[in-house]
């Protein structure tokens, strides 16, 4: 077999392109043709002791995440940006992968790493192969090292907005934890304790993720065809043409007799049942689309959401 041949039987078997040199052994290759693949103009390139990179360009950054993870091996995590955006939420990420291992593990930080040794290991959260660290843990490593008031409000505040996490999380991982750099990131959880807005979308996205409903669009703004406003809507099911409001009852929300009469299905809920009867709001969603879903979609439109 050629080996070209050889390569492009192990393409398949490698994630990202990365695998461990006792992985390629195990598809028939020897240390000798690995070395020589390995080599400067080779067409692989060697990102770790034992961990092989498929190609000879620049490493992508999940490529060096997936190549850390394997390196580290076991009882390890990946922490910070890198797990916020397993997760889901796509923040500015630090310069080093930061990985998380147990208090007694001694090993040397490879230079594209940050390696933390942790007392407070947490039960890993899996993606594609990857262990990550939950959010509210994930979120909380980034935002001690992070000097720009900006970018820890983003980091504290968008895993709850998309249902991740809670402030009372966050707040409870906080006091487990290190209090190094913990002053900062306290005053931005009392801050963020003010923005209601924050929690309502947090609970919103957490009654909808185990429903049956399909992912909506969130804050959207509808007009019809020729492009005129109708309203606002803080989820939007577009296949079917119907809205979910949330806001309080007392809160104007502009809109909401204009998308009914444009034949806009809306469901208006009160956001204290979001966490309190979730089940019902979920049912009542459920109902709703299905209703939708039995008539003429409405001749409307959508955009992310601006100024009235």
């Amino acid at each position: 077999m050629t080996a070209l041949a050889d390569a492009a039987q192990l393409t398949p078997a490698a994630h990202d392109n990365v695998l461990t040199t006792a992985e390629l052994r195990a598809h028939g290759m020897s240390e000798g043709t690995i070395a020589r693949r390995c080599r400067p103009g080779g067409p692989w390139r060697r990102l770790l002791p034992g961990i092989v990179l498929l190609g000879a360009g620049e490493p992508t950054r999940r490529q060096l995440v997936r190549a850390l993870a394997r390196y580290v091996g076991g009882e390890c995590m990946v922490t910070g940006g890198d797990a916020l955006d397993a997760h889901g939420v796509a923040l500015p990420r630090s310069p080093a992968v930061h990985i998380l291992v147990p208090k007694g593990r001694r090993m040397l930080s490879p230079t594209f790493a940050m390696v933390e040794r942790t007392a407070r290991p947490p039960e890993p959260v899996v993606v594609d192969g990857i262990p990550f660290a939950p959010a509210a843990r994930a979120a909380l490593d980034a935002a001690r090292r992070e000097p720009d008031p900006g970018r820890l409000r983003d980091l504290l505040s968008l895993p709850i907005y998309y249902g991740l996490t809670t402030a009372a999380e966050l707040r409870a991982e906080l006091d487990a934890g290190s209090q190094r750099g913990s002053a900062a990131v306290r005053s931005e959880l009392r801050a963020i304790d003010r923005d209601r807005d924050t929690y309502v979308h947090g609970w919103a996205r957490a009654v909808l993720r185990d429903g049956p409903l399909p992912p909506p669009r969130w804050d959207v703004t509808v007009y019809d065809r020729r492009g005129r406003y109708i309203g606002t809507v803080d989820a939007w099911w577009d296949e079917v043409g119907m809205g979910w409001q949330f806001h309080p009852p007392g809160k104007p929300h502009l809109g909401h007799l204009a998308l009914a009469a444009a034949g806009v299905t809306v469901v208006r809920t009160d956001p204290e049942r979001l966490t309190t009867d979730r089940r019902g709001v979920l049912t009542e969603l459920a109902k709703a689309f299905r209703t939708a879903a039995d008539r003429r979609r409405p001749a409307v439109q959508c955009l992310a959401r601006v100024a009235a």
